[in-house]
């Protein structure tokens, strides 16, 4: 069964999910990354859109301008680790309950997610015309001196995903256990035999 979240989000809403589990959001969207993280954090911006609860996007959207309108053409995740120096500041300030992007986060963001009750999930490479798809329509813009790839676009979805948690709100991290696992894994041979000097 399909699971969907309806923004904004409570604590209470993600409180049950864990690393590995397969989600979808529904309503505003926000992209934000380097940029956006840079300007809240270190310069003490305030965002120009109430963050609580929301999902931020770790995106560089291909948007094209027509009649006065802005249509996504593609919107594929960019590599969530490159605002990890950000991520915990940037989680307490805004009280941002979602961080989606590509590829794992540092345990920086793990302690973050844990203390504040947030998550970060990871959306498919590769499916950037897919979540363009997905969009139904940008309702605002905002920062729009910092790019096209860089600023703050609002989005309106009604079934954003499919989007894996990789960090729950109770710290676990699914990237991390992978880890783990594999490179326990990398200590056996074919055989199942561990390796090493004999």
């Amino acid at each position: 069964m399909k699971k969907t979240l309806n923004l904004p989000l409570r604590g209470e809403d993600i409180s049950s999910l864990r690393a590995g589990d397969v989600i979808y959001l529904a309503g505003t969207l926000v992209t934000g990354r380097d940029e956006v993280y840079h300007r809240i954090v270190e310069k003490g911006e305030n965002p120009p859109v109430d963050l609580n609860g929301m999902a931020v996007y770790h995106a560089g959207p291909i948007v094209r301008e027509t009649e006065g309108n802005y249509e996504i053409v593609s919107i594929g995740p960019t590599s969530s680790v490159r605002m990890e120096k950000w991520s915990a500041d940037f989680i307490k300030k805004t009280g941002v309950k979602v961080m989606i992007g590509k590829g794992g986060m540092g345990e920086k963001t793990v302690r973050a997610c844990k203390e504040y009750g947030a998550i970060h999930c990871v959306y498919p490479g590769g499916c950037a015309v897919l979540g363009a798809n997905q969009i139904e329509k940008i309702e605002n813009v905002f920062w729009p001196e910092l790019g096209m790839a860089e600023c703050l676009w609002v989005m309106k979805t009604q079934c954003f995903g499919p989007l894996i948690v990789s960090i729950d709100a109770q710290g676990n991290s699914l990237f991390a256990e992978n880890s783990i696992y594999f490179a326990s894994r990398r200590a056996l041979d074919g055989a199942g035999r561990i390796t090493g000097n004999k």
